[in-house]
C-alpha cells in the first residue's frame, strides 16, 4: 500500500522545503543592492566543536559593506546578522531588504545619516571535508564568525566610533553569544549597542503537531528528498538548539516516527536544547554594551488563537481512490492532554494506515497560542506553491498563525516560566524595549519598531527606558530640528490630531490642530532651546511625548 501513498508524500514534501525556510513573511520588493564582486569571505579564527561532532571546525561567512551616502568612508559601522536560513535562501539582497517598512528602509535611512551597513550572511560551505549549512549551523560557530567580523571592522574603520550590532531572530542569539564571549575572553569588541530583534532567548516554537506530521510523511516511505528536508531543517543543529519542544524529545526508542506514550510533556532535542540553553544562560549578556530589544509579540497578554484549538481537520484527495484524513491541534491548556496529530490513509474508503500523536501540558498552557511574534503555516508551506494537495491543505486551515517567538522568550525573562504571563520588564536584561500591543509577524519591521531602532542608533532614546506598548505617536528625531516631525499609527487615528505644547513648567504654549499626511505630522516651530512636552489627541485618548530643542 505504501507505493500508492508515495505520490502524496512526494507532492507534500516538495514544498515542505519552502515551508521550513519561511518562518517570516516573504520580503516584498527585494532591493538588488548587493555587488557579488565586493562580497568578502570570512573565516573564524576560533573553531567550535558541536555537541555531536568529533572535532572542531572553523566557521565561515560572507559579508558586504554598504558605505554611507555622506562621506563614503567606513567610520560608523552597523553590523546586521543573518537569522535562521537553511540553504541560504535569504541572500545579502534579502537581508538588506528585510528592513523595509512603509516605502522606506532602515538601512537606507541610516546610510543617509552617515552610518555604514555591514551585512553578514551565513552561506553553505565545506570545511575540512565537512559540509556545513551556515544558516542552520550551531549558533556558537556562527558567533565565532561574528567575532572575526567585529575584529575586522574595528581594524578597517576610520576613527574611533564604536560598533552597533543588530541581530534579527537567531541573529540576536549569535550577537549575544559573540559579544559576551569576547568580553569573557578579554577580546575588545568596541561595540556600544546591541539590538535584539525578536530573538528566541528562551527558545523558539514550531507546533509539535506539525513537526510530527512532516516527520512522519518524510520518514515513513524513506524518501531521500523528504528525509533530507527533515534533516536539514527540523534536525539541523540550530533548530535543535532553539526549539523549546522538538519531536526528537518524544520518539519511541528505535523508531524514527512513533511517539513514546510516556513522553508527552514539552521536551527539547536530547543533548542539544538543554545544553545550549544552559550554556547561553551561563554566558549571560554582554556587559559593556547597551542591550535593547524590539520584539513582535504582544506585551499585554493577547494570545494567538487558543490552547488546544483545531488547526486543521480535512480530507485530502491524493490520487484516484486514495484519500487521507489529516487533523492537527495546538498543544492543550495547562495540565491537560490532547491529540495533536492524526493522519489516516484510505483506499477506496477503506482505512489502511493511521499515525497519531498526543501532547500534554504541565503547569502552563501549551506555547502554540502564547503571545509572541507569529509565523504562518501557509507561508511555511509556500501558500500551496501550485501543488493542488498542499493548496487544499492550506485552504482547509482553521488556524494559520502560531506563536513562533514567545514574548517571554524575546524579552529573555529567565524569572518567568509562564508563556502567557504579563511580562515584568524589571526582570529583563534589556534596558529599553519596543513592545507592540498586538502580535506581529516574526521580525516584521514597522514604523514604530524602526523608529525605536533609529532612536537607539542615533543615541537619542525617546525617554528613559521607554516601553512602546500602546504608542500611536513617535518622534522621528529627538532633539527636533526646525520642525517637530512625528510618525503616526494611522490605523487608530482620525485624519486630524489635536496638538498642545507645554514647557517644562507645565505651561501651555500653543494649541492647534494638525493633519496627518502619509502617516506623519510635521509642525514648524520657533521654540527656544529647552525641554518641552507635546500632547497629541487622535480622538481615542491623548498621548504625551517629551522633546528637546537645541
Amino acid at each position: 500500500m505504501k507505493s500508492l501513498y508515495s505520490l502524496f508524500v512526494l507532492l507534500f514534501a516538495v514544498n515542505v522545503t519552502v515551508a521550513q525556510f519561511t518562518f517570516q513573511s516573504p520580503t516584498e520588493n527585494i532591493q538588488h543592492v548587493s555587488n557579488p564582486e565586493v562580497v568578502v569571505p570570512i573565516v573564524a579564527s576560533i573553531s567550535y566543536q558541536g555537541y555531536d561532532e568529533t572535532q572542531a571546525y572553523f566557521g565561515e561567512g560572507e559579508y558586504e559593506i554598504f558605505l554611507d551616502n555622506v562621506d563614503g568612508v567606513l567610520d560608523k559601522p552597523i553590523i546586521i546578522l543573518d537569522g535562521f536560513d537553511p540553504g541560504d535562501a535569504r541572500d545579502i539582497n534579502g537581508l538588506y531588504s528585510s528592513f523595509a517598512f512603509g516605502g522606506q528602509n532602515l538601512a537606507d535611512i541610516v546610510r543617509n545619516e552617515g552610518f555604514d551597513i555591514v551585512i553578514l550572511n551565513a552561506p553553505v560551505y565545506n570545511t575540512d571535508g565537512k559540509d556545513i549549512d551556515g544558516g542552520a549551523d550551531f549558533i556558537q560557530r556562527n558567533a565565532m564568525v561574528l567575532v572575526e567580523l567585529i575584529n575586522e571592522m574595528n581594524d578597517q574603520k576610520v576613527g574611533d566610533e564604536e560598533l552597533v550590532v543588530l541581530g534579527p531572530s537567531m541573529g540576536g542569539l549569535i550577537a549575544r553569544y559573540g559579544l559576551a564571549y569576547m568580553e569573557q575572553n578579554s577580546l575588545e569588541h568596541d561595540t556600544r549597542l546591541f539590538i535584539s530583534f525578536d530573538s528566541p532567548h528562551k527558545g523558539a516554537n514550531i507546533p509539535i503537531g506539525l513537526q510530527y506530521l512532516i516527520n512522519y510523511l518524510a520518514d515513513e516511505f524513506n524518501d531521500p528528498q523528504a528525509q533530507a528536508i527533515v534533516n536539514s531543517v527540523l534536525n539541523s543543529p540550530a533548530a535543535k538548539e532553539m526549539l523549546y519542544d522538538h519531536l526528537l524529545g518524544h520518539l519511541l526508542a528505535g523508531s524514527p516516527t512513533q511517539q513514546d506514550p510516556t513522553k508527552l510533556l514539552p521536551a527539547g532535542a536530547p543533548d542539544f536544547r538543554d545544553a545550549f540553553q544552559a550554556e547561553l544562560d551561563a554566558l549571560g549578556f554582554p556587559q559593556d554594551v547597551r542591550n535593547v530589544a524590539m520584539i513582535n509579540g504582544a506585551g499585554n497578554g493577547t494570545t494567538i488563537g487558543m490552547p488546544g484549538m483545531q488547526v486543521v481537520d480535512t480530507n485530502l484527495s491524493i490520487t484516484a481512490g486514495v484519500t487521507a484524513d489529516v487533523s492537527i491541534h495546538f498543544t492543550p491548556e495547562a495540565n491537560q492532554t490532547n491529540n495533536v496529530t492524526t493522519f489516516t490513509t484510505f483506499l477506496i474508503g477503506i482505512p489502511t494506515d493511521t499515525f497519531e500523536a498526543d501532547a500534554e501540558s504541565g503547569a502552563i498552557a501549551g506555547v502554540d497560542a502564547a503571545p509572541g511574534g507569529f509565523s504562518n503555516i501557509s507561508n511555511a508551506l509556500g501558500g500551496g506553491g501550485g501543488n493542488p494537495v498542499i493548496q487544499a491543505f492550506v485552504d482547509a486551515l482553521d488556524q494559520d498563525q502560531f506563536s513562533f517567538i514567545p514574548t517571554i522568550s524575546a524579552l529573555a525573562l529567565e524569572t518567568e516560566d509562564d508563556w502567557y504571563a504579563t511580562p515584568d520588564l524589571g526582570d529583563s536584561p534589556f534596558v529599553a524595549f519596543h513592545i507592540p500591543s498586538t502580535n506581529e509577524g516574526h521580525v516584521q519591521p514597522t514604523t514604530q519598531n524602526i523608529l525605536f531602532a533609529l532612536s537607539e542608533i542615533r543615541q537619542q532614546p525617546l525617554g528613559v527606558e521607554e516601553v512602546s506598548v500602546n504608542e500611536r505617536f513617535q518622534l522621528e528625531r529627538n532633539p527636533v530640528g526646525n520642525t517637530i516631525d512625528i510618525f503616526c499609527n494611522q490605523t487608530t487615528l482620525s485624519p486630524t490630531v489635536g496638538v498642545k505644547i507645554y514647557n517644562s513648567m507645565g505651561q501651555l504654549l500653543t494649541q492647534q490642530s494638525a493633519e496627518i499626511f502619509s502617516n506623519k505630522i510635521s509642525l514648524p516651530h520657533t521654540l527656544s532651546a529647552g525641554l518641552y512636552f507635546i500632547q497629541l489627541d487622535g480622538g481615542n485618548g491623548a498621548q504625551t511625548l517629551k522633546f528637546l530643542v537645541k
